[in-house]
């Protein structure tokens, strides 16, 4: 969200929108990422907290789209004709800034894939870095398989990206079962307790070319 003046709109402690402009939020997105990669390197992680009640897909949605901290750990799989990798996976939220740690594709080490919305930026075992301004496309050119990066926080925690039109379907409790969005079609075939609250255990996004597979073991909150 943005103010007048080009400043951006972040959440602040219960909800209070605080104006904070462009430059000083990316001057706080490097150290920011930095505690991110301490903890994913298991360094003092905090203890996290419990969901409240979701009573409705209208709380569910609200509720998991405002929570600014979160990360799960589990195994990723994508397959594009031929192409693809199998690996361990655990993705750090925090507001806008993601990191994720994948270990084993391509046959080779961890590899850490971090950004926002403007930019990603992917380190590979030897620490190359590589910039991608359109991750998805790059790495579609690069390897012949993608990941939707942009929307794959939302997806994984069972709603739609606010940011694009979405066609759902929802299951028997009223939680979301399949979805369509950005050319790619989501299910959630299994969910399981995390925070206290059912969340999404398997979960599948396709589209013409790419299959992208997600099992989720476990669910932290903060």
């Amino acid at each position: 969200m943005r103010a007048a003046g080009g400043n951006r709109i972040f959440p602040g402690r219960g909800g209070t929108a605080v104006a904070r402009s462009a430059s000083t939020a990316q001057t706080l997105r490097l150290p920011l990422l930095g505690l991110l990669s301490l903890a994913l390197a298991g360094c003092a992680t905090p203890r996290g907290v419990g969901l409240p009640e979701l009573p409705d897909w209208e709380a569910r949605r609200d509720t998991l789209a405002g929570i600014s901290e979160w990360e799960f750990r589990g195994r990723i799989g994508v397959s594009a004709g031929e192409e693809g990798f199998n690996g361990k996976l655990r993705w750090w939220q925090h507001d806008d800034i993601f990191l994720a740690s994948v270990s084993g594709p391509l046959g080779v080490g961890t590899v850490r894939i971090e950004g926002d919305e403007r930019q990603v930026s992917m380190t590979d075992e030897d620490g190359k870095v590589t910039e991608m301004h359109d991750a998805e496309a790059e790495l579609y050119r690069k390897y012949g398989w993608t990941i939707p990066v942009a929307s794959l926080r939302y997806w994984a925690l069972g709603i739609p990206d606010p940011s694009s039109p979405a066609e759902t379907e929802f299951g028997a409790e009223g939680r979301l079962r399949m979805l369509e969005q950005r050319d790619w079609v989501v299910r959630i075939d299994e969910y399981r307790e995390g925070g206290g609250q059912p969340m999404p255990r398997r979960v599948s996004a396709t589209n013409r070319d790419t299959r992208v597979r997600l099992v989720i073991d476990n669910w932290t909150f903060y």
